[in-house]
């Protein structure tokens, strides 16, 4: 299939240089704008809601305030393992056309770290074929040897996944 027959057009690198918090899901590492991250908690009680998508697992109640959780693993199609005692909740604050800062949880694997990009780190995310949605990238950073994929929370967790629900 040649690149002009795509319905989904490549996505060239919206991450910016600064600070991300990265975490891991099976055995990737991902990274998020810092200044999305509200707060990373201890998986707690999460209440299944009726009808919702496989990677909606519910909502919890967060010092009074309800918000929903979403399982990254299950949102990329990933195996799911049982929760460890390094599973987390990342509390993030997205972007919808509806309201601006939306808080969700997202249940990864681990927290990694808060690593600092430059431009130079960050590059665009590469072609992988028609049918591979890679929107919900904003690009891939190279740390050492190692990369990172920097997802768009405002994608992944925004308008998208809302009109799933």
């Amino acid at each position: 299939m040649k690149a002009e027959d795509c319905s989904i057009p490549r996505t060239p690198s919206r991450a910016l240089p600064g600070k991300y918090l990265t975490f891991v899901l099976g055995g990737e590492s991902y990274g998020i704008g810092i200044l999305q991250v509200r707060e990373i908690i201890r998986p707690t009680a999460i209440t299944p809601v009726p009808q919702m998508p496989p990677h909606i697992q519910g909502v919890i109640n967060l010092r009074g305030k309800i918000i929903p959780v979403l399982d990254l693993r299950a949102r990329f199609g990933l195996a799911a393992p049982a929760v460890n005692d390094r599973s987390c909740i990342v509390v993030v604050q997205v972007n919808t056309t509806e309201s601006a800062g939306v808080l969700t949880g997202l249940l990864v694997d681990s927290v990694d770290e808060v690593i600092s990009l430059s431009d130079k780190d960050i590059e665009a995310t590469p072609e992988f074929g028609c049918r591979l949605d890679t929107r919900h990238l904003l690009g891939i950073a190279k740390v050492g040897p190692t990369v990172r994929i920097l997802l768009d929370l405002d994608r992944i967790v925004g308008d998208e996944t809302r009109a799933q629900v």
